[in-house]
């Protein structure tokens, strides 16, 4: 018996229509051995910012050498490319969009390659539906151990969105709100690695908002409806009101560009 490895999907198909089954169908037809986990197929359609985030918070939690397929691709046939990312950790295919930066980047990128080599797709490949005919087969052949150089070319440009970008002003860090979680934290795209270790308090200027806050390691460490800062439980900087909405608070949105500097 072959070693069993492991696939993981992330998608914005939703569970209604046959799409996902497909996907999983042609990895299994390639490798009966595959282990298939669903990381969710309920991303909003067509939003690569929410399925990039959720990839990177649920990667860092699978076994080495895992496969890590997405698909939220509104350009799925145009001349975006068709890729994948081998980092020190894991292997991530999917569309050149910026949906597979974010995880692939904390895990430490180590070659890209463009998907061309039809060998290894699907004989009849449809033009809009990539997701089974392109990256699921190429999943399953990594995961069976064909070498990711085998697929095709290596490149050294991989989309990297707004959302995926931090820039350096003077003493400041700039980013953007990546995500509003359902307690009103805004999480933004400025992972723990950026923050430097010895920083207590930081200040924050968020819309027309100038905040000084401490660098906590836990909600309740605040009083309530005080606010603060911490690094989150997915490693990027949050900024949070102990059992309230900063959101809401700061009229934060998701997109929206955030200043963080020593204080």
């Amino acid at each position: 018996m072959e070693a069993k490895e492991t696939i993981t999907l992330t998608s914005d198909f939703g569970l209604k229509d046959p799409y996902a089954a497909e996907m999983k169908g042609v990895i299994l037809t390639i490798n009966p051995y595959a282990v298939i986990v669903d990381i969710t197929h309920d991303i909003e359609k067509f939003n690569i910012q929410m399925g990039a985030f959720t990839l990177a918070s649920a990667a860092p939690y699978f076994p080495k050498g895992t496969v890590h397929l997405a698909v939220v691709d509104p350009g799925v046939g145009t001349k975006r490319r068709a890729i994948i990312i081998q980092t020190k950790q894991a292997y991530f295919v999917g569309p050149d969009n910026g949906l597979l930066i974010l995880a692939a980047e904390n895990q430490e990128i180590t070659h890209t390659y463009q998907l061309t080599n039809r060998k290894f797709m699907l004989p009849e490949t449809s033009s809009t539906f990539h997701g089974r005919d392109v990256f699921a087969p190429a999943a399953a052949y990594i995961e069976k151990g064909i070498k990711p150089e085998k697929l095709g070319p290596e490149i050294f440009d991989p989309v990297k969105p707004e959302f995926a970008q931090i820039k350096h002003e003077n003493d400041s860090i700039i980013g953007r709100v990546l995500d509003v979680d359902s307690f009103g934290n805004i999480i933004t795209n400025i992972n723990k690695s950026a923050i430097t270790k010895n920083s207590e308090v930081i200040n924050v200027k968020i819309l027309n908002c100038q905040l000084k806050l401490r660098l906590k390691k836990t909600y309740g460490e605040t009083k309530p409806n005080e606010p603060l800062a911490l690094i989150g439980s997915h490693g990027f900087l949050e900024i949070a009101l102990n059992r309230g909405s900063a959101a809401k608070k700061y009229q934060a949105t998701v997109g929206m560009e955030i200043a963080v500097s020593p204080a």
